[in-house]
């Protein structure tokens, strides 16, 4: 865990204590992360689920979770409130009993628990699909002013003598096949991610072309996007379309885009689709010794994260403490 980042991180929570759901309250994952995250004072998980069963999971376990707050959707004093506020924001496409069903379901609930302010962010999904994490977050958050989509970045940490590399990379886990204006709004929220995690955000559009070098639509589409980025944030230092040699090495950057602000020393990269930067991404992790955290989603009204399945405890209370920080 890279200890510079994270502290950076909690010095934020620090000065603005935060609530996180946790909707899988049971899992032994979560508990394990929660106990941990109850050893400080500012992030407090509520973890949805029986009271019951909860406590005697984290008993089994080993895992303290005094402190904690747990709330069961069959016992919630407010679900009356909560399904009448649901039909609102469903606008006539559920029905009143069809709310109070779907808020059976942990994801619904706390997602809920988030638009009604009762928490300040949530974190799901170590035992069910992104798509379920996604979801209810469309519905009931939404998106905030100004942005039509749901887009994601991924954190990109490597270790150095006294110091980290970091990097933000999106879009690589949520949106197929950006078109233009999708591109220019992941660009902008990954700066603003970037930003959070104490990048001075350089952006670089990625292409198999260099400022004209190659042609084909999928170069247009980055140069196109690149512009509309440039004059969009005017104070952000962007460039493209670039080659990612071109985009991270200063030889080779002043050589194809000499006087760029960007090329050669980009942090922050975006990718023309899903296929390259997922593979981006892992490529970095995997042969790179980055560390990746997320996909961290943005767009939203409200920080709402998700887990993989395959997530581990050391996982979880990184991600908590990434999604609370987003706030």
């Amino acid at each position: 865990m890279p200890m510079r980042m994270f502290k950076h991180l909690i010095g934020i929570l620090k000065e603005n204590p935060r609530k996180i759901v946790f909707t899988e309250g049971t899992d032994p994952r979560i508990l394990e992360a929660s106990a941990r995250l109850l050893a400080g004072t500012w992030l407090t998980p509520i973890l949805v689920g029986n009271d019951e069963e909860i406590r005697a999971a984290a008993e089994d376990a080993g895992f303290n979770i005094r402190g904690a707050e747990i709330i069961d959707p069959a016992g919630y004093d407010r679900m009356d409130e909560m399904v009448e506020a649901m039909v609102e924001l469903r606008k006539g496409k559920m029905t009143a009993d069809e709310c109070r069903a779907a808020l059976q379901k942990s994801n619904y609930f706390g997602t809920m628990l988030v638009k009604m302010g009762v928490a300040d962010c949530l974190l799901g999904g170590a035992t069910y699909s992104t798509a379920d994490t996604v979801r209810p977050a469309l519905q009931l958050i939404k998106t905030k002013p100004g942005n039509k989509i749901v887009s994601s970045c991924f954190i990109l940490v490597r270790s150095r003598v006294g110091d980290n590399e970091v990097l933000a990379m999106g879009d690589c886990a949520i949106n197929i096949k950006p078109n233009e204006d999708e591109l220019v709004e992941i660009a902008l929220e990954t700066a603003k991610c970037a930003q959070i995690f104490g990048i001075d955000p350089k952006v670089a559009f990625l292409s198999y072309s260099t400022l004209g070098s190659g042609k084909g639509e999928d170069v247009d589409k980055m140069h196109n996007a690149c512009e509309k980025a440039k004059a969009a944030a005017p104070e952000l230092a962007i460039d493209g379309e670039l080659q990612f040699d071109a985009a991270v090495s200063p030889t080779v950057g002043q050589l194809k885009a000499p006087g760029s602000k960007v090329a050669g020393y980009a942090n922050t990269f975006i990718f023309p689709d899903i296929n390259a930067g997922n593979i981006g991404y892992k490529i970095a992790q995997r042969l790179g010794g980055f560390d990746a955290y997320g996909p961290i989603l943005m767009g939203l009204n409200a920080p709402i994260n998700d887990l993989s399945r395959g997530c581990t405890a050391q996982e979880v209370y990184s991600m908590a403490i990434i999604t609370a920080a987003l706030k």
